[in-house]
């Protein structure tokens, strides 16, 4: 398995509640450009349209070699998963404060899959929170190593 693309702030900004894996529909320059590295997923979210998942807003770069050939960098790309866990995805994200982001692309036996979680929005004192805990848990390695 090798990760190409993860988002970073997802676990800053939001609760990550559970995890799915999504396979993606691609066209040819999508899937070479992804292989290249040229890809972000750091402003994309999943939009539900005719019982049908889709990703949005995921930044594909052109590639190069397919010249007249080439996609849309932005277009929405259908993701690829079971009908229950499309149901149990939609309904969750039409609560309030619910999303479903992706928070990584990567390569698996050759197939792109990216890995999409139902999240729930941080507040400003949720965050700082955060930051005390990982400052805490810093010292308490730092002094273990001491020692």
């Amino acid at each position: 398995m090798k990760v190409i693309a993860r988002n970073k702030t997802a676990s800053y900004n939001y609760f990550i509640l559970d995890k799915y894996e999504a396979g993606i529909k691609l066209v040819g320059s999508e899937i070479k450009s992804i292989r290249a590295g040229k890809v972000s997923i750091n402003e994309a979210y999943v939009t539900f349209r005719n019982n049908e998942a889709y990703v949005t807003n995921m930044h594909i770069a052109t590639y190069e070699q397919a010249n007249r050939f080439n996609h849309n960098e932005t277009r929405s790309r259908k993701l690829l998963l079971h009908k229950k866990q499309i149901i149990t995805l939609f309904s969750k994200s039409r609560e309030t404060g619910f999303s479903v982001i992706p928070v990584t692309l990567y390569l698996k036996d050759g197939l792109a899959k990216l890995e999409i979680a139902l999240v729930k929005g941080k507040k400003n004192y949720d965050k700082r929170e955060d930051l005390k805990q990982k400052d805490i848990d810093r010292r308490v390695k730092k002094n273990i190593a001491r020692y």
